[in-house]
């Protein structure tokens, strides 16, 4: 696990997705670029954190240090989206994390392929 004081944001698919539809059918006279993401920021420790518990894991953190490429700033500025589509995201990490990890309990991983070939 990277450092736990570095911060993060992440967005769920859904949110991504219909951030990406507002700005194919934006007006012509806006084309972008715009930000796309979720300003809410959260550690990699807090992550972590929320993934054992909503798996009710008993998984141990493991530190390690932050590769040498790490990005600094992960905070997108959603200003523009949210001005010019109307967008913003609506699902909390929390839950995102909980749909995501209902997906992986419902899928067969032995019957499961990739959506795309691995070359």
């Amino acid at each position: 696990m990277a450092t736990a004081g570095r911060r993060v944001s992440f967005c769920y698919r859904d949110d991504l997705v219909e951030g990406l539809i507002r700005m194919m059918n934006a007006p012509d006279d806006f084309c972008g670029p715009v930000n796309i993401g979720n300003p809410e920021e959260f550690t990699i420790r807090e992550l972590a954190d929320i993934v054992l518990e909503l798996m009710a894991s008993g998984s141990k953190l493991v530190n390690r240090p932050l590769p040498a490429d790490d990005p600094t700033q992960r905070r997108p500025d959603i200003t523009l989206a949210q001005q010019r589509l109307g967008w913003q995201p609506t699902v909390p990490l929390r839950k995102g994390l909980g749909k995501t990890i209902d997906w992986f309990r419902s899928i067969d991983l032995s019957e499961y392929r990739p959506p795309t070939p691995n070359y």
